[in-house]
């Protein structure tokens, strides 16, 4: 086992002394809590390695199958090995008295379980269950292109691609059958629809999400005039080029998930720039910062796709340890609200194939399910308001304020928040808000976002306000967007400072047809993104002021809410490059205005 693992990764074994975690814990003046079964104290790990942040842990026993210890023994050891370094961990039995192994990717759980991995590998390999999925995006968002252009080929409309493509993918997930010959186009989309019948069984609102995902998908023109080889072809693709990519039991998987997407969202932005799909490390980010738990209640009242409410609950399901509290989460902790069909056929779709959670989704205007929003009792708030909102979708005593040249929402969303934190407030709901906006809404560029500014403070503490990467929702909406936190029920007249992150660089570049792309670093081969969130985050919690990237500040509601603002600019990070970047826009703006002769 030690040579087909790596012996140079080897920290303990059977032969120099089993690894003891409580002498462990004891060294590094941390407090050991045991994990007993029917009177057994478990401490010491048979064979452990370690490399970066991967640990594999390998407990050995003359056969796990009859050893009804065995799992429990090692979950033990995963949840100590957790506390102790933080790092992700390989989970493996291995029996003496033959070759077999079961291994489990973190917990040993049952959703984590790698029925698969039949045999040991190399720690190389085992550090590449977590580390590849950078490369996997890549591939995924390739392999999405090359499904779009196909669809493209075959007739499907940009409009239908994303929803058709998640409900393909939900049922081949779910096994459909689809290569048999004799089993035409017609009987396909039966064996989706009786599929998705099976898996909204418990769901209250089934018969409307049945008939929206039958009717806009299945039953759409587009989809009927396929014939049985155009959709066993499409069918085909998105099994082999997409589903592989895709494991909804780990937290690289979601990520994946969620990618997928958003990638095919784009196809729907090319006709409405004002689009602004979350892409997933920003959903990530945005639910780290929050500190969504298992004790979280999250909603979005403009869920779109879902984005929101998957990470939120891959954060919750990670913090859990046991299947009902799991369940608890999926059924009663996540809540969204989605206004328009075609996206919320999308978030359903999404969530599906997470498991349960998405009967608390519903379909409708935030604005019109009050009663909804105020029993689910949210204590934290995700979301990404539509910005150029027109009046039919906000309420009455909003819209009769607008002057008659008004046509679309004059706060850029703003207007979201004010609503939602007055609610909450109002039924004495203590709530984290983190929202997506515009940077406009941030300066106060209209009379509009300045009085909502102001009246917002009120009642609720401006926590912190991160500047975001430009295009950070390319190629859907161009605008230059930020991050807001709200403590509601707490005047901003009575807290502390403000924390101001001026977060440009995430560590992603736009690639052609691919939209914005994960970089890896030349030298560790680790991903740019998830050194930098732990930077942003570190910052955050520890309200750092470091110069050219973050600032505490006390602000009003007549104050510009960014860090550009307040903070130092560090001229010793500034290049040629920079200089020559300067100039060039500004005479692009020159010519723009016609100024440049």
């Amino acid at each position: 086992m030690i040579s087909i693992v790596g012996k140079e990764y080897l920290k303990e074994n059977t032969e120099t002394a089993e690894f003891s975690y409580k002498k462990e814990y004891n060294n590094k003046r941390l407090e050991f809590i045991p994990i007993n079964f029917e009177g057994r104290d478990f401490q010491r790990v048979d064979i452990r390695f370690v490399k970066g942040n991967v640990t594999v842990l390998i407990e050995t026993k003359a056969n796990f199958d009859v050893d009804k210890t065995a799992e429990v023994q090692l979950s033990a050891y995963v949840e100590y090995e957790k506390r102790l370094t933080g790092n992700n961990v390989i989970a493996i039995l291995a029996n003496t008295n033959d070759d077999r192994i079961k291994v489990w990717k973190g917990n040993v759980k049952p959703e984590n379980f790698l029925e698969d991995e039949t045999h040991l590998r190399t720690m190389n390999e085992y550090v590449d269950f977590y580390h590849h999925r950078v490369n996997d995006k890549e591939k995924v968002m390739q392999n999405t292109y090359s499904l779009n252009e196909l669809l493209h080929a075959y007739g499907v409309s940009e409009s239908l691609r994303s929803q058709f493509v998640g409900t393909c993918l939900l049922a081949l997930k779910n096994n459909l059958e689809y290569k048999t010959p004799t089993i035409n186009a017609s009987q396909i989309r039966a064996g989706i629809k009786e599929i998705l019948g099976t898996l909204l069984t418990d769901d209250i609102s089934k018969t409307t999400k049945l008939s929206l995902l039958n009717n806009n998908v299945l039953e759409s023109q587009d989809i009927r005039d396929l014939n049985d080889d155009a959709l066993r072809d499409i069918l085909s693709n998105i099994e082999q080029n997409i589903l592989p990519f895709i494991n909804d039991r780990s937290t690289a998987g979601q990520d994946l998930l969620n990618l997928f997407f958003i990638t095919f969202n784009k196809y729907i932005g090319k006709k409405d720039k004002n689009q602004a799909f979350t892409p997933d490390h920003i959903t990530d980010f945005m639910s780290k910062l929050t500190l969504v738990n298992k004790n979280s209640v999250v909603m979005d009242p403009c869920c779109g796709s879902g984005s929101f409410l998957v990470r939120a609950m891959t954060q919750a399901i990670d913090d859990c340890n046991t299947a009902d509290e799991e369940n608890r989460i999926k059924k009663n902790q996540i809540f969204g609200i989605e206004y328009n069909e075609i996206a919320f056929g999308l978030s359903t779709t999404n969530m599906l194939i997470h498991g349960d959670g998405n009967s608390n989704i519903i379909q409708g205007s935030c604005f019109e399910h009050e009663n909804w929003i105020i029993n689910a009792r949210p204590n934290i708030i995700l979301m990404n308001p539509p910005y150029n909102a027109q009046s039919k979708h906000l309420p009455d005593e909003y819209t009769d304020t607008w002057s008659d040249s008004t046509s679309r929402d004059p706060s850029k969303g703003f207007y979201f928040v004010k609503y939602i934190t007055d609610l909450l407030n109002e039924n004495r709901i203590k709530a984290t808000i983190a929202v997506l906006l515009p940077v406009s809404c941030a300066i106060g560029t209209s009379n509009e976002i300045k009085k909502l500014k102001k009246a917002i403070l009120i009642e609720n503490r401006l926590d912190a306000v991160f500047t975001l990467p430009n295009e950070v929702f390319y190629p859907g909406a161009s605008v230059s967007a930020c991050c807001m936190v709200f403590e509601t029920g707490k005047p901003h007249s009575s807290g502390g400072d403000t924390f101001f992150g001026y977060y440009k660089n995430d560590g992603f570049k736009k690639r052609k047809n691919l939209g914005r792309v994960e970089q890896m670093d030349n030298i560790t081969e680790k991903s740019k993104w998830e050194e930098i969130e732990k930077t942003w985050l570190d910052l955050y919690f520890n309200r750092k002021s470091v110069e050219g990237i973050s600032v505490t500040h006390k602000v009003t509601g007549t104050d510009e809410w960014l860090c550009e603002a307040y903070m130092k600019t560090d001229y010793t990070k500034l290049s040629q490059d920079d200089f020559q970047r300067t100039v060039n826009d500004y005479l692009s703006f020159l010519i723009k205005k016609g100024d440049f002769l």
